[in-house]
């Protein structure tokens, strides 16, 4: 006999994954919303996910929200002067820990270690 085949293994590209996700979103009948110029996802950990000129589609029956475009992930630190507003006070509480952490982390960089100190010394003729 011949040699037995091997299943074809077929790859998804992510295009065919977004139309998928358009026609479902199509029979939820999710309506565009224009005039959002940014979308700021904040996580636990303090990274943000940020969406700049996103489309965003929403269907309130169906109590669902789509936002599709290029995402950036940024440390909430990065984001800082434009994203206070946008801030909850979980976030709030997050960030004060953060800005208590960070002049300690700036003191510590500053100061000279004794091990530096010793390899200055030993420089000197």
């Amino acid at each position: 006999g011949t040699a037995r085949r091997k299943k074809k293994v077929v790859h998804r590209t992510a295009t065919a994954d977004d139309k998928k996700l358009q026609s479902s979103l199509k029979k939820l009948a999710v309506n565009n919303i224009a005039g959002i110029e940014e979308v700021n996802m904040i996580k636990d950990d303090g990274t943000v996910i940020h969406f700049n000129n996103p489309k965003v589609q929403a269907s309130l029956s169906a109590n669902t929200f789509a936002i599709t475009g290029h995402a950036e992930a940024k440390p909430i630190t990065e984001m800082l002067p434009g994203i206070l507003s946008q801030l909850g006070a979980d976030s709030l509480t997050s960030l004060r820990k953060l800005a208590e952490q960070f002049p300690r982390q700036v003191l510590d960089s500053k100061a000279p270690k004794s091990e530096d100190i010793d390899e200055e010394d030993d420089d000197v003729p």
